[in-house]
């Protein structure tokens, strides 16, 4: 059969990467660590000049950065900075006081309490293990096929010409060992087998290994995590060119990477946010129902109808979100109100407050080229330039509409005007706002700091994100934003969605994982939008996808069309069953965000978090633990009926209160007005009364659901503080007890095989 090109063709963009380097058959230039030499110990680092089998004579690092954490740094200068430094520190190593350096012959050992590096000089090689000498990973020193040729790359780094294109490291897998994280990645949970690129796409969807959202990180099986200092394209193969190994290349000016020991999921990432930044817990009212204008021309009429439906059909509901044409068509995102559809925005605005709606306006980092406020950023140097340092003017829509400039968040006169422009909305009433697109800055742009494109890319979604919730914290008290493109450390932005994720059931499960795979990559507030966003949903998809919505870490109604209930009319009323039933969990939801605020812990939990050593775990990607006691498992197939893992314990359907025992799958079919969820045996689950908003102040009127019985207790957190609750089961009673500001105004047994008769409270 005669050749035929593909039949979808590639796409290419100004802000796709650039190649990374790739070594031609037969090409020389590897620099790989051969032997090395002490040049000092000191009370927590080991240094050595490295010899490499190019005759380089390179710099390493081994050293404690935390209790737990080992830093390996490789690179000419020991002084040397990741190129994304000049714009942002990303990782703060820490310290421990338990660390210490023990050097022998031929050997030195640096230890970090629970981890230790175990170095070779002559021939070089790092073995990390735990204290007691278990093993973790350790260096591979390259793999070589039959005919010679380099199939991996040991440490060290490869040249071209003389000249440094990449850094790499290679790291042994056992046979069974399973990788999660990388950021936001809607491919299968389990990693292994792929091959993940650190470069921000605007993805198109939410059905392929391009994310908008990346983060150089990830968790192992075996107890561990790494976690990659560079805001360039680093690429890791994993287990992808060989079967037993880990690779990363970094094309930046050394690699600097740190071990993460565990042994446990949490302990991993509480970790990592001490290496990075803590997570922001969103304002109360955030984890109310968000509904959207959808992407379609809105107005200040249309707003206001808008809010007085959603009240007067009972559809519970704290902020309504304006997207892009609060703003005049073909200007965005100049952040000014467009004065013909919205005469009146701060009127508009203190009109929602009273009805209870926070406003969440959409806004992007570009500037069209229409709009007068680009004339002015461009006069005033405020957006990135070409090489000739003209205003670098990019299709940021992909001809959708009009090309943009992009403003130079290096620059500090540029921040101070961007900053200017926010505040004055937020002055009106602008509660939050939505921090759209980010990925687009082009490779071959220039920022005022001297910074490429390239180098500029990834971190420009941190610069993006961190001025938008500063200024947001400085007039509103909290610095929530609502994020599309993110990188390492972006937990401190709270709250963070799924992009553009097509409508199809297929569709939905990929954005489940992509909401996985970001949880374990240290972001716990988490969402997507309800429906789906491109394309008009089925009613039962709709139904289907708003209940897996309201059973994420955070729910908003967004689309390319309407996702309002009403326009659903066949199963409206599903929907905000759907809704109503989120606003009943409220405490047990907002224990949960206290909780991984404080711990970094994903409130969407992958089954690993909570069950590592289950090797059904890393594979049952298309379900999750909504905090310590509800298993959630959305309905992702039309005909109602799915596969659902439960691990080990005994787990009681929500809606029928038979008890299954875990350790195994079973088949559930559920109508469309039912989501399968499932609670574990044991748990006291805090619910309260449905209201129109969720607020910000305490909750009242809350009851105390017990299922199943036995000793146990759980901790009710809010804003006014925690409340802890003890359950014990003498015969056919049990006693609870309450200790906290929270007032429990009823506690009830569901009728679950075995549970106790009566409570008794006090």
């Amino acid at each position: 059969m005669p050749y035929r090109p593909p039949l979808v063709a590639h796409e290419y963009f100004s802000a796709d990467p650039p190649e990374l380097p790739v070594r031609a058959r037969g090409e020389q230039g590897l620099s790989a660590l051969v032997r090395a030499e002490v040049m000092a110990t000191g009370g927590d680092t080991a240094t050595f000049k490295v010899s490499t089998s190019a005759e380089e004579v390179l710099v390493a690092q081994v050293s404690v950065a935390g209790e737990g954490v080992i830093r390996v740094r490789l690179d000419e200068d020991a002084a040397a900075r990741t190129r994304s430094a000049r714009a942002i520190e990303m990782v703060h190593p820490g310290r421990f006081a338990g660390a210490r350096v023990t050097a022998g012959e031929g050997r030195v050992v640096v230890h970090a309490g629970t981890v230790r590096a175990e170095i070779t000089l002559d021939p070089w090689h790092i073995r990390f293990t735990t204290a007691d000498g278990r093993l973790l990973t350790e260096q591979d020193p390259g793999h070589v096929d039959i005919s010679g040729r380099l199939r991996t790359l040991p440490f060290g780094r490869s040249l071209v010409d003389g000249v440094t294109v990449a850094y790499q490291e290679s790291l042994t897998a056992a046979a069974d060992e399973h990788f999660a994280g990388f950021g936001e990645k809607f491919t299968p949970l389990d990693k292994r087998g792929q091959r993940p690129l650190m470069w921000n796409f605007d993805a198109f969807g939410a059905e392929s290994d391009r994310s908008y959202k990346n983060v150089p990180f990830f968790i192992s099986s075996r107890g561990y995590g790494l976690l990659v200092d560079s805001g360039m394209p680093v690429e890791f193969d994993v287990c992808r060119a060989t079967h037993s190994c880990v690779e990363i290349v970094v094309p930046d000016d050394l690699i600097d990477y740190y071990l993460i020991a565990g042994p446990t999921v949490p302990e991993v990432l509480t970790r990592y946010d001490a290496l990075t930044c803590a997570p922001a817990l969103p304002p109360k009212w955030a984890f109310g129902t968000w509904i959207s204008s959808g992407f379609f021309k809105d107005s200040q009429e249309r707003v206001l109808e808008r809010a007085r439906k959603i009240r007067d059909r009972g559809i519970p509901c704290d902020v309504l979100h304006l997207d892009c044409y609060w703003q005049a068509e073909g200007h965005w995102s100049d952040l000014r109100w467009d004065p013909e559809t919205f005469p009146d925005p701060a009127g508009m605005l203190a009109t929602l407050r009273e009805q209870g709606f926070q406003t969440c306006l959409w806004m992007n980092p570009y500037v069209s080229h229409l709009s007068p406020a680009f004339t002015e950023g461009s006069a005033k140097g405020y957006l990135l330039t070409d090489r000739d340092g003209e205003a670098y003017v990019a299709d940021s829509w992909h001809g959708s509409f009009p090309a943009c400039g992009i403003i130079d968040l290096t620059n500090p006169e540029a921040v101070q005007w961007f900053t200017g422009l926010l505040r004055d909305l937020l002055r009106q009433g602008v509660a939050v706002f939505k921090t759209d697109f980010a990925e687009g800055v082009p490779a071959d742009a220039v920022a005022s700091n001297g910074m490429t494109g390239t180098e500029l890319h990834n971190v420009y979604a941190l610069l993006f994100n961190d001025v938008v919730s500063a200024v947001t914290r400085e007039v509103n008290g909290h610095g929530m934003v609502w994020a599309r493109s993110s990188f390492l450390g972006g937990q401190r932005h709270a709250a963070q969605w799924g992009g553009d994720t097509y409508t199809s059931y297929p569709a939905m499960g990929s954005t489940l994982r992509g909401g996985l795979s970001h949880g374990l990559s240290g972001i716990p507030f988490w969402s997507h939008d309800a429906g789906g966003f491109t394309g008009t949903p089925t009613d039962d998809l709709y139904v289907r996808w708003a209940q897996f919505g309201a059973l994420s870490p955070l729910v908003r109604f967004h689309g390319t069309t309407s996702r309002e209930p009403w326009e659903f009319p066949a199963v409206e009323h599903l929907a905000v069953e759907a809704i109503r039933l989120r606003y009943r969990l409220m405490p047990y939801i907002y224990s949960a965000a206290v909780e991984a605020a404080r711990t970094g812990a994903p409130m969407m939990r992958a089954l690993v978090v909570d069950h590592p050593g289950d090797p059904v775990a890393w594979q049952a990607d298309l379900e999750y633990l909504l905090g310590p006691d509800l298993l959630v498992a959305p309905m992702t197939a039309p005909e109602g009926t799915r596969q659902v893992y439960l691990p080990e314990g005994e787990w009681i359907d929500y809606w029928t209160y038979e008890t299954h025992q875990g350790g195994r799958y079973i088949t559930v079919t559920q109508p469309l007005e039912r989501i399968p969820l499932f609670v574990r045996r044991g748990a006291l689950i805090p619910v309260t009364e449905v209201r129109d908003t969720v607020g910000d102040g305490p909750f009242t009127d809350v009851t105390l659901i017990a299922y199943g019985g036995g000793t146990g207790g759980t901790t009710i957190r809010d804003v006014d503080g925690d409340t802890t609750v003890t359950a014990t089961q003498e015969g056919d009673e049990l006693r609870v007890s309450v200790a906290g500001p929270l007032q429990i105004t009823n506690v009830e047994i569901a009728p679950v095989a075995g549970a106790p008769a009566r409570v008794v409270v006090g």
